[in-house]
């Protein structure tokens, strides 16, 4: 019998593709009733698939305090206006 693969492997695997992580990201934005801790989490996963502990670290403190519920009540605030906070991946400038 094969060796499994815990969740969170698994995850950061299917993240370290960045059309997934902005998929997922974006899903965590779209949360009716979200949760703060719930973006931090996404966030930092994201961060481990792509980046590295530099990016963790500035992660940590951009998110420090209130950060999280400030980016949901943004994203709440564009949707009153009729908008929506998108992630995107970043097309390649060579193109």
């Amino acid at each position: 019998m094969g060796k499994s693969v815990g969740y969170h492997e698994s995850l950061i695997e299917r993240l370290k593709n960045p059309e997934y992580a902005a998929g997922f990201i974006e899903a965590i934005l779209e949360e009716k009733d979200p949760e703060p801790n719930l973006l931090k989490a996404a966030l930092q996963d994201v961060a481990e698939a792509l980046g590295n502990e530099q990016q963790l670290a500035k992660l940590d403190r951009i998110l420090s305090a209130e950060g999280s519920a400030e980016i949901y009540n943004l994203s709440l605030w564009l949707e009153e206006l009729g908008l929506k906070l998108t992630v995107t991946v970043k097309s390649d400038e060579n193109e």
